[in-house]
């Protein structure tokens, strides 16, 4: 069976921290395949020796994955950045805020920046102004 030349991806001198982020995302993309396969694999036995290790080795993939995701973090600032307004929008479209309030994150929004998810909504007067 060919194996992988070892040496097809070396360069001729150390990456960026933007180019090894670049690598860093391939390196995810290829970890979420192989838990996309494992669990194709789990869905189409019933051999539960098989299942076991399936399940091991696809949690391994889970767990490269979000370790990658943190090396990510470092090497790309606006990526970080996007990581936390994530958590920030996520947490106001689930809650029901307006698309503006939410598109606000991360534009020095102000107010809809502090928006706490967990108060419900109301409406005042200030709301109702345009």
């Amino acid at each position: 069976m060919p194996q992988t030349n070892p040496f097809h991806s070396v360069v001729p001198r150390k990456l960026t921290d933007s180019e090894l982020a670049r690598s860093i995302r391939l390196n995810i993309e290829a970890e979420l395949d192989a838990i996309n396969l494992y669990a194709a694999h789990l869905d189409a036995t019933d051999n539960e020796d098989a299942k076991a290790i399936l399940r091991h080795v696809m949690d391994e993939e889970r767990e490269h994955a979000a370790l990658f995701w943190q090396l990510i973090a470092r090497l790309d600032p606006a990526q970080a950045q996007h990581d936390r307004e994530a958590s920030q929008k996520y947490r106001l479209i689930t809650t029901g805020a307006s698309h503006e309030e939410v598109e606000a994150v991360g534009e020095g929004g102000g107010a809809a920046a502090e928006v706490d998810p967990e108060l419900p909504k109301r409406l005042t007067v200030g709301s109702l102004r345009k």
